[in-house]
C-alpha cells in the first residue's frame, strides 16, 4: 500500500490494469472503487481523487483501452503496399479482439459510463469509428495500388469487419482463436484478388 500523500507512478495505468483484473477475476458486478484501489494497492481514496465517479472512472478506462486498439488502426494507411492485406488487417483485427470484453461490456452495464462515451466518440474520441475510417483509408490505398479487386468496396468492407469485431466484443465472443479463425476468414473473403 502506498502511504498517503506520496505520489503514485502511473496511477492512472495503475488503476486501469487493477479494474482489468477485478473484472475479469471477479466479474462487472464486483467492480467497485474500493475493489479497484484495493487490486492497486493504493488508498481507498484514491480512485475518486482523479475520477469524479466510478462511471467517470469505467468511461476512462474503455476510451483509454479504444484509443490503444484505434492507435494500430491509424498505423494502417501508410502500410498500403506492404505485407499481405490480410496480414495487415488482421493486426487491426487483433487489436480490438485483445480488448478485455468485461471491460468493453462495464460500458453497457453502467448507463452513466456509457453516455460519457458515446459522447467522446461523437466528439471524435478514437473507438470503433476511427478503425472503420483507418481501414476504409488503407482499403482504397490498396485498391489504387491494385492489391485488391478495382471493384472493391472499401467503406463496406470496412463496415463489415469493424461490425463483426463489434459483434464479436459485445457478445462476449472476442476471446480464444475461435474468433481470431472466424475473423481471418471473413478478412480473406472480403479482400481476395479473383484470379484475371
Amino acid at each position: 500500500m502506498s502511504p498517503r500523500g506520496v505520489a503514485i507512478p502511473d496511477l492512472r495505468e495503475r488503476l486501469f490494469d487493477a479494474a482489468e483484473r477485478v473484472v475479469a477475476r471477479d466479474g462487472a458486478a464486483a467492480l467497485t472503487s474500493r475493489a479497484v484501489t484495493n487490486e492497486a494497492g493504493c488508498a481507498k481514496g484514491v480512485l475518486h481523487t482523479h475520477f469524479a465517479s466510478l462511471d467517470e472512472f469505467v468511461a476512462d478506462l474503455v476510451l483509454d483501452r479504444f484509443a490503444r486498439a484505434s492507435a494500430v488502426a491509424e498505423a494502417l494507411p501508410p502500410r498500403a503496399g506492404t505485407g499481405t492485406v490480410a496480414e495487415n488487417l488482421m493486426a487491426v483485427a487483433s487489436a480490438v479482439l485483445s480488448l478485455d470484453p468485461g471491460v468493453v461490456g462495464l460500458a453497457v452495464t453502467r448507463p452513466a459510463a456509457s453516455q460519457r462515451i458515446r459522447e467522446a466518440w461523437r466528439t471524435g474520441a478514437p473507438g470503433f469509428g476511427v478503425v472503420q475510417e483507418s481501414v476504409e483509408d488503407y482499403l482504397r490505398e490498396e485498391r489504387r495500388l491494385g492489391r485488391i479487386a478495382a471493384g472493391a468496396d472499401p467503406q463496406s468492407v470496412a463496415l463489415a469487419l469493424v461490425g463483426t469485431l463489434h459483434h464479436l466484443l459485445m457478445t462476449d465472443g472476442a476471446g480464444g482463436s475461435d474468433a481470431r479463425d472466424r475473423v481471418e476468414r471473413l478478412v480473406h473473403a472480403l479482400v481476395t484478388v479473383p484470379a484475371p
